[in-house]
């Protein structure tokens, strides 16, 4: 497709977007959680336009941002990480990662963490499309910009996710068991 017509289609889509109510963050399991874990990234401000380091193959290098975080409850036994896009001109927010079996100790994965195969413990999740691992920003062209959310929440128990979860997989194990959360938001567009 060329860029024009991509352009175009994105124009015409401008409306028509996933929407907020379907981000894990919203979700009914995480309804009363408290949002007392700050997630901060060195590669962008919160609110700010993430680097074309980040945003996929073929628009940039498809390199996870360097993400750190504070305020983790000492009761936490697992940290997992989620990346939605929630203005992707679908039904649903479209899973740019997922992440489980964080130690609760860390408090930051390196620039390239959310790629297939890091090591142990952390391990990689399926994320919409079926894909396993990061997926950066890519939105339409013409379309606007995208938020990317990306959410972490601390689980007072072990998940047991021990192949690559999708996010119904992490919604089910976190059911009753998530006790802290944080978001950070990143934009990007494409014009």
């Amino acid at each position: 497709m060329t860029p024009a017509l991509e352009r175009m289609i994105g124009r015409a889509l401008q409306s028509v977007r996933a929407g907020d109510r379907h981000l894990l963050w919203n979700a009914p399991a995480l309804a009363d959680v408290p949002d007392s874990i700050v997630l901060a990234s060195p590669a962008f401000a919160a609110g700010g336009i993430m680097p074309v380091r980040h945003a996929a193959a073929g628009v940039g290098d498809n390199v996870s941002p360097a993400l750190r975080w504070s305020g983790v409850p000492g009761n936490a036994a697992e940290l997992l990480l989620v990346v939605q896009d929630p203005d992707a001109p679908l039904p649903r927010p479209v899973v740019h990662a997922i992440a489980t079996v964080i130690p609760p100790t860390w408090n930051e994965l390196p620039e390239g963490a959310l790629a297939k195969g890091t090591a142990a413990p952390v391990r990689i999740g399926r994320g919409s499309f079926g894909r396993v691992g990061y997926a950066g920003p890519r939105p339409v062209r013409g379309h606007g910009p995208h938020r990317y959310i990306f959410q972490i929440v601390a689980s007072d128990r072990t998940l047991g996710l021990d192949r690559p979860a999708d996010l119904d997989a992490v919604l089910a194990a976190l059911s009753g068991h998530a006790i802290a959360r944080g978001r950070l938001v990143g934009l990007f567009e494409r014009v």
